[in-house]
């Protein structure tokens, strides 16, 4: 009977999950910085919940290896992972590659997560797989590090071609702190080389039946339990896209995600998976009582609070078919809107829809009628970002008012450090990535020529001689700016505006600041358009500068409508 009950048993996996969203992955960590995380919108609940009710679906147990970080933001998601009795596991506090720390920072790291997650959870943490599959040779150190903190096993490893070959399969590995199982990413040997084909891309990426062959045959020729992962945003089709990526990461991320629920399905149906933790026949010891220290600590408010009076200050932002960047830019101003409160300054919002084709007015309407002192105008024709600019400038209560880019490709954190710049003589603080303190973050290179080369024209034409001239990211001093008449209306127009002002006798000063790619959507921008629109504005603020009176001369708009 036993006999029979071993041949219909279905082969086992271990099925692990991995819990993070998809801002936080390797394919983009060039281009998004951890500081910014909070600014994204989140889909790391809906999709947890989502892998969790399919398992639920299938009575199906897993390990989950949770970011310290998530667990920190939301507490509750990983109680529940634990409450439908799955085991958590650490997945590092941040998504920070192991080669990128120190031991005592890979220290830090494993110690702070294992904290919040235990907390958390209710379990004892007792597994780690880092942020990259790792490899025995170069990075084997973690392990002493991992016994050392009293983790039980790790499942970081990718065996490669060459080891031992008990190295593919799991095994205990003895340290100088004591012994710890090693639960390394199944493969398969093709002769040449180790093919990956524990889950995740290489389920999306690879024709499906030839992973179906080689995760069959493992069954059929080990006896070691195959080790299969996915991520839970790879549950989520529908995810936002970072245009910003590379062809290459954007196809490594978001091809076939739609494929990976079905094929979930289907080995899950055909194969006993269960926790590493109950594989390893410690599952029962996983209770653990929350630490004191490790609760979750309440500034209260000071008995005393000191009442200021703040400086009121409008922020306009003009938006054209933005509804892939405004999720972003809402938790990106409520942020921005606390610490300009405790800068002392008191903010209102401006946001123009420029003649949208897509709903962004929709979007801005249920993103924003709540938000506190906002105000939502639309123009009734496509007219540029200078003129949406104008537009809040002249619907400003306030003589503080400043412009940003809707895309946040400048930090609109850096507010609270431009606004004391503004002082009585001064008509506008620039943001410039080109000053000697500034900076360029993942920008084009043939974007930063022809910018750089624009900036370089302007400072040969203009009295003052600033490093940028073209940036959108402004504080004005609005009787300063209220009364120009531009003859640009769109990217040129920003020139303009500068160089008005600074053939006015206006004093411009610039703040030193950082540039990043456009992470959401795509540029309006028309180079070659703009690049002729600039040598046009050129020749005509040369004319203001070199050969007539700029108060004398009027824009050329002003003299169409007078004729009109």
């Amino acid at each position: 009977m036993k006999n029979v009950e071993n041949t219909l048993r279905k082969p086992r996996h271990l099925l692990t999950v991995l819990v993070e969203d998809y801002f936080h992955v390797g394919a983009f960590e060039t281009l998004i910085q951890q500081r910014n995380w909070a600014h994204f919108e989140p889909r790391y609940e809906q999709n947890t919940l989502k892998a969790l009710d399919l398992l639920d679906e299938f009575d199906t147990k897993a390990t989950f290896f949770v970011l310290g970080w998530i667990a920190e933001q939301n507490a509750d998601l990983v109680r529940e992972i634990a409450s439908r009795g799955h085991e958590v596991a650490s997945r590092g506090y941040y998504h920070r590659s192991v080669r990128q720390l120190s031991p005592e920072e890979f220290r830090d790291d494993i110690k702070r997560a294992a904290g919040v997650l235990s907390d958390a959870s209710g379990q004892k943490v007792i597994g780690y797989r880092s942020a990259e599959k790792l490899n025995y040779e170069r990075d084997g150190w973690i392990i002493n590090e991992l016994a050392n903190a009293g983790f039980e096993y790790d499942a970081s490893f990718l065996p490669t071609r060459g080891v031992e070959n008990k190295k593919r399969f799991a095994h205990k590995v003895d340290s100088e702190n004591g012994s710890i199982w090693e639960i390394p990413y199944s493969t398969k040997d093709l002769g040449i080389g180790l093919l990956p084909i524990s889950g995740g891309n290489y389920f999306r990426q690879i024709p499906y039946t030839l992973m179906r062959h080689a995760v069959r045959a493992w069954g059929e020729q080990a006896e070691e339990p195959f080790v299969s992962y996915f991520h839970v945003w790879e549950l989520d089709p529908a995810q936002p896209r970072i245009s910003a990526a590379s062809k290459y990461n954007r196809i490594r991320h978001y091809r076939k995600l739609d494929k990976m629920e079905w094929i979930l399905r289907e080995n899950l149906a055909a194969y006993e998976c269960v926790s590493i933790a109950r594989h390893l026949g410690v599952a029962e010891d996983l209770s653990a009582e929350r630490s004191a220290d490790a609760a979750l600590e309440i500034t209260a408010e000071p008995a005393e609070t000191r009442l200021r009076k703040l400086t009121p200050v409008t922020i306009g932002i003009p938006c054209y078919n933005e509804a892939e960047t405004l999720p972003y830019l809402a938790n990106t101003l409520r942020s921005v809107n606390s610490a300009l409160i405790k800068g002392g300054y008191e903010a209102s919002f401006i946001f123009v829809n420029d003649c949208s084709k897509d709903n962004t007015l929709e979007l801005l309407h249920e993103l924003f009628d709540e938000f506190p002192n906002t105000e939502i105008l639309s123009h009734d024709r496509n007219q540029g970002v200078a003129a949406a600019i104008m537009t809040a400038v002249k619907a400003a209560r306030t003589e503080i008012v400043a412009s940003m880019d809707c895309d946040c490709t400048y930090d609109p954190h850096e507010l609270v450090r431009m606004l004391p710049l503004l002082e009585k003589d001064t008509a506008m603080v620039t943001a410039s990535p080109y000053h000697r303190q500034g900076g360029v973050r993942n920008v084009p290179g043939w974007r930063l020529f022809l910018s750089k080369g624009a900036s370089a024209l302007y400072r040969a034409v203009l009295k003052q001689k600033l490093a940028t001239y073209t940036s959108c990211f402004r504080v004005y001093r609005r009787s300063s700016v209220a009364d120009i008449e531009l003859d640009e209306s769109g990217f040129l127009g920003v020139a303009e505006m500068l160089g008005r002002i600074d053939l006015e006798g206006g004093k411009v000063v610039e703040f030193p600041a950082v540039l990043e790619v456009r992470l959401f959507g795509f540029s309006k921008m028309k180079t070659a358009a703009t690049i002729l629109g600039h040598l046009k504005l050129l020749s005509k603020l040369a004319k203001l500068r070199f050969f007539r009176k700029s108060r004398a001369i009027q824009p050329s708009i002003a003299l169409e409508e007078e004729t009109r």
